[in-house]
């Protein structure tokens, strides 16, 4: 008897140790989401990795979504950093869509985040340019090819979805009149470039997550730095300029060995985060 409770209470603490080995898990959601939208990524997590301190942060819910994105930098910024401080062997971010580009920026500004894997999953990384029904819903009276007069006015770029428009035909008012990407790029004159590039190097893992039945993200290959040239070419990201100049740390990430892209087909925009799939795949290895 005293031997069966011997080895309960090792299995025990076995299992409280591997719980206790797990790093928090903070989830930032994507345009018009909220926090109820990722029950499924939860389950996933707290099956395969039972004890995980999980947080979804409950901000810019919904229409709140469409806020510019420093300023939902941020309000994150604010909930996440918290977490961060009691965290002392790191955190992971997995961050969807919109949320993608709102974790680069917090990433970027913050010089002692501990940030150690990076999970953008199905995010517009090197910008968006598509005809989506999104686009159709926000801005009825434009199309892809007309919405730069639009987003590159200071009006413009009071809305999310702005500050990450990319138009191939008008690069120079697309560097001239982000306020968001460009800027996170570097490819606009900044003077913060040397520091958020320290900062964004901080982390261990940068994980990509994409694939070519997305549907809104335009073109998909935006989620991996991958971005159309003037033809509307789609050029991966090793041929992306921001990378061949590292002009945020992309290229020293890839040369570190820490930068991995994840593909996976037949996935829609709106089922990245329950599909079990892609969890397996792409997000379960890194979470630990």
């Amino acid at each position: 008897m005293m031997r069966g409770v011997c080895v309960y209470s090792l299995f025990a603490l076995c299992v409280l140790c591997l719980c206790l080995a797990y790093k928090p898990v903070i989830i930032v959601h994507g345009l018009f989401d909220s926090s109820s939208d990722f029950n499924n990524l939860l389950k996933f997590i707290n099956l395969s990795h039972p004890g995980t301190n999980v947080t979804v942060i409950d901000l810019f819910d919904g229409s709140a979504s469409l806020e510019p994105l420093w300023k939902q930098v941020q309000g994150f910024t604010e909930a996440i950093y918290p977490i961060m401080q009691n965290s002392a062997d790191g955190v992971h971010l997995i961050c969807y869509s919109q949320g993608g580009l709102v974790c680069r920026g917090i990433l970027s500004i913050l010089p002692d985040h501990n940030v150690h894997s990076f999970i953008s999953l199905s995010s517009p990384q090197a910008g968006q340019y598509g005809d989506t029904d999104y686009l159709k819903y926000l801005f009825p009276q434009f199309v892809k090819s007309n919405l730069y007069h639009f987003c590159y006015t200071s009006v413009g770029q009071k809305i999310s979805i702005c500050n990450y428009w990319n138009d191939p035909h008008h690069r120079d008012l697309y560097i001239n009149s982000s306020d968001y990407l460009a800027v996170l790029n570097s490819e606009r004159l900044n003077p913060n470039s040397t520091a958020w590039k320290q900062n964004f190097l901080r982390m261990k893992k940068l994980i990509l997550i994409g694939g070519p039945d997305d549907g809104v993200i335009t073109p998909w290959q935006s989620s991996q730095f991958g971005f159309y040239d003037e033809n509307e070419t789609v050029v991966e990201m090793k041929n992306q300029k921001v990378f061949l100049m590292d002009t945020f740390g992309l290229k020293t990430l890839y040369a570190r060995g820490d930068l991995a892209l994840c593909s996976v087909p037949g996935v829609a925009h709106v089922y990245w985060h329950s599909n079990e799939t892609v969890y397996k795949t792409c997000i379960e290895k890194w979470l630990t």
